[in-house]
């Protein structure tokens, strides 16, 4: 059944959810930096012996309410040639750097993902925020997931983490991931906007955890 991008504003009237779902960002990124601060300073050490370059990576999303902001990961790839909104990364991308193809596997590269979500930019879970091109090419319905904080990690994220096999198997990956890839994550999106709350949130963390491992 097709739903509007209307049928969700009553979320907007659940307060009392978001007001819990921030103190609980807040209080767990602050956590998860003291804890893994030891792993991030080792992480980018590694970073910086194995290429020239910065650190960190940044690049432009769109987030809650569609507005822009910066997103911060380890960089996993060679400095001149990091990706930009006009080249999809494949998983057998030359760019990538040997500590680069690790931090993907083990999606380490996402932890200063941690400062995004101290700084309010960004949830533990939630729609994953897309570059700019690709919101420009949301439905109607998809707009919907943009009355949420977006996320780390989600379902959708869960049952397409292996899509960067997907898309090295076709001829054109950027025409691919618009017109299959992103709609089949959107069902998943749309679906959990029906069905949130910081159970299911809770509930998607471990599973997030229990896939990166297997």
């Amino acid at each position: 059944r097709p739903v509007s991008c209307s049928s969700f504003v009553p979320l907007l009237r659940r307060m009392s959810y978001l007001i819990l779902k921030r103190g609980f960002d807040l209080v767990f990124s602050l956590v998860l930096l003291v804890t893994c601060a030891l792993l991030m300073a080792v992480i980018a050490l590694v970073v910086w012996l194995d290429s020239p370059g910065k650190i960190i990576y940044t690049q432009i999303r769109l987030g809650y309410g569609g507005k822009p902001f910066t997103i911060y990961k380890f960089r996993s790839m060679q400095q001149s040639t990091a990706p930009d909104d006009a080249k999809w990364t494949s998983e057998n991308d030359t760019r990538i750097t040997r500590v680069g193809h690790i931090l993907r596997l083990t999606h380490l590269d996402e932890l200063p993902q941690l400062l995004n979500i101290l700084m309010g930019q960004m949830s533990f879970v939630g729609t994953r925020p897309e570059v700019p091109r690709y919101v420009r090419q949301y439905t109607p319905q998809m707009l919907a997931t943009l009355l949420l904080p977006a996320g780390v990690t989600s379902q959708a994220s869960i049952r397409y983490k292996d899509e960067d096999r997907l898309l090295d198997s076709s001829a054109d990956p950027d025409r691919t991931y618009v017109e299959q890839v992103l709609p089949g994550k959107m069902e998943y999106n749309l679906n959990s906007l029906l069905d949130f709350s910081l159970w299911q949130d809770l509930k998607t963390m471990v599973q997030t955890v229990g896939a990166v491992l297997h």
